[in-house]
């Protein structure tokens, strides 16, 4: 009798076997599996063309800071434009805006030389808005003038330099391909991918693009479709061929500024960020016209396993291990039929 039990044991042992070799069987197909989860590909968001806004209502404070609040408006041009502007503060500030489009005046003006400028080149609005006090500015934009970007400022002394100006972006329906283009601090385009389809070359493709961060950017498009740049050859290339369009990106999150230009004919154009050390960094995109976008290909995995999923399978292969150990020493699981214990027991 004695020796029962170290007979049963061994049996016990050799029934739970299949149990840890299923085990083990579960944590090895886990392996892969669960590898596979972290190669799914990612899909960029792509850019399509897309139609603009309609007619707005603006309005605008004007603040100590010294600042305007909102810095960047859009409007439809075509329309009659209502600006109403409120005075927030304590000082007398104006909202004069630049009668040229696209014209980025330089911080670095004087007083007197802004002042100068607007005497020479003439203003689209000067209101002068006294402190807790409201005006209205009111704009007529030609539709010709859509896809064009309008600086407006305070013109009382140091006001401008103090960072008190904006930009108002006009909206248009056509002619022309409109599309939108972000810039991150991440140093990045988000998305990364713009695609348009015209019916007719040469076309007119017009990107706003907003700046998300702080990084000053440029929007700057090859000049030719097809063509790969790296940042060990894009300054020799734009030396040697203009680029479509170079736009400098205002600092700030949600500033906007119009890349507009003209596209040759179908292909593909790589655009990137000028900025030192950004291009570097991985700040590009392409531009498909008239092309299709290729599906997006997943990347091949560089890693043998990954740390998690090593930790999953561990994990799984411990629960295979526990069951069998557990099985070995108690000998819970059903004995095959006629099995009898030793010294010949019923």
């Amino acid at each position: 009798m004695s020796d029962a039990p170290t007979a049963r044991r061994p049996r016990a042992r050799s029934r739970a076997l299949p149990w840890l070799i299923a085990a083990l069987l579960l944590a090895t197909l886990g392996v892969p599996s669960v590898a596979a989860l972290g190669r799914l590909p990612t899909i960029s968001e792509i850019g399509d063309a897309r139609a603009l806004t309609t007619n707005v209502s603006l309005a605008v404070n004007l603040t100590d800071a010294p600042s305007f609040s909102p810095r960047y408006l859009t409007a439809p041009a075509g329309a009659s434009v209502s600006i109403h502007l409120t005075n927030v503060g304590s000082f007398d500030h104006t909202f004069t805006l630049a009668a040229k489009p696209n014209v980025a005046l330089s911080p670095t003006l004087t007083p007197a030389e802004l002042y100068s400028y607007f005497q020479q080149n003439g203003s689209l609005a000067n209101v002068s808005v006294a402190p807790g006090a409201a005006a209205w500015a009111n704009l007529t934009f030609n539709a010709s003038l859509g896809l064009s970007s309008f600086e407006f400022v305070s013109v009382v002394p140091y006001q401008f330099q103090a960072g008190m100006w904006g930009l108002l972006n006009l909206s248009a329906t056509g002619p022309g391909l409109a599309l939108s283009e972000n810039t991150t601090d991440a140093l990045s385009f988000v998305p990364n991918v713009l695609s348009a389809s015209p019916d007719h070359f040469p076309v007119v493709v017009d990107v706003l693009v907003t700046n998300q961060g702080s990084f000053a950017h440029t929007f700057t498009v090859a000049a030719q479709s097809n063509v790969t740049l790296s940042p060990a050859n894009f300054t020799t290339y734009f030396a040697q061929h203009a680029p479509l369009v170079s736009v400098d990106v205002p600092t700030g999150a949600g500033a906007t500024i119009w890349a507009n230009f003209t596209v040759p004919g179908p292909g593909v154009y790589m655009y990137i960020c000028e900025i030192p050390g950004h291009f570097a960094d991985g700040m590009d995109g392409q531009l498909y016209v008239g092309v299709p976008v290729p599906p997006p290909v997943a990347p091949p995995s560089t890693a043998i396993v990954e740390v998690w999923v090593l930790a999953g399978s561990a994990f799984l292969l411990g629960i295979g291990i526990t069951l069998a150990v557990v099985a070995a020493y108690t000998g819970r699981f059903p004995r095959s039929p006629g099995s009898h214990g030793g010294h010949g027991h019923p």
